[in-house]
């Protein structure tokens, strides 16, 4: 069995048992301990294991999460290429629906630089104060009251989902915290969760937009699924991580940088 082969079958085992041992993996794959232990290393080094003595456990599932101002500035070249990607699929005159992202901020910021005539539904708040404060007059806002968690600057609750209940979307373009790797998409708050699980039901087509950070992560709530897209923008991502999305069904767009 090929190393990369025989790791996604150690991770299958770690999400079905909880844990595994080096003494497990030798009689299993047949592998020297030497083998089982770099295997090991290699899947804690993507966020996949947490080795212990004699072994690995899973890693705890995440409910840490950012701040807007801190995910803002993470991975701008990422962000921005495929702010590109997703706005050069836009016609004039659709619907767009925007999720609380920082990487849906950077698509508004691109729309507005196009000077595309669009309208933008959203409930994230510096998307809202970006195009309220901006001078292009080809943009609608409409946007999603309710809640506002400070920590992301959303609008979340049930009057924020019963707003986008209140709307249909051309299209939606979104975020996560993390992606399983059997295609289960999570984030880390169940209001932030709902909010976009309701937008995916709303919207004519759903698009993630994803670097490879968010296949070694994930949160403690589920959002959907990526077989509820109809695609996936993907930056930097490997190619091991995409034909298992791929499987799903779904279309799965490589991005690559931006130009300046």
């Amino acid at each position: 069995m090929l190393a990369e082969s025989r790791r996604a079958a150690i991770v299958d085992l770690l999400r079905s048992a909880g844990s595994v041992t080096v003494g497990e993996l030798e009689e299993r794959f047949g592998i020297s301990s030497m083998t089982a232990r770099r295997d090991l290393a290699d899947l804690e080094r993507q966020g996949l294991a947490r080795r212990t003595h004699g072994g690995a456990v899973l890693p705890a599932i995440s409910a840490h999460e950012d701040s807007f101002v801190a995910r803002v500035e993470t991975a701008p070249e990422a962000k921005q290429a495929l702010a590109g990607a997703a706005v050069a699929t836009l016609a004039p005159r659709q619907s767009v629906f925007l999720d609380s992202s920082s990487t849906a901020y950077f698509v508004a910021q691109r729309i507005l630089e196009e000077g595309m005539q669009l309208t933008i539904i959203t409930n994230s708040l510096p998307v809202m104060e970006l195009v309220g404060t901006s001078a292009s007059p080809n943009v609608e806002l409409i946007g999603v009251g309710g809640s506002l968690r400070r920590l992301t600057r959303s609008f979340v609750g049930p009057f924020a989902v019963h707003t986008v209940l209140g709307h249909f979307a051309d299209r939606l373009f979104l975020s996560v915290k993390g992606v399983t790797r059997d295609g289960a998409l999570t984030d880390a708050d169940p209001l932030e969760a709902e909010v976009k699980a309701t937008m995916i039901a709303h919207a004519e087509e759903a698009f993630l937009l994803i670097d490879d950070s968010k296949l070694q992560a994930r949160g403690l709530n589920a959002v959907g699924r990526v077989a509820d897209l109809a695609g996936v923008f993907a930056y930097a991502a490997k190619p091991a991580a995409l034909a298992a999305m791929r499987a799903t069904g779904v279309e799965v767009r490589t991005v690559e940088r931006a130009r300046a």
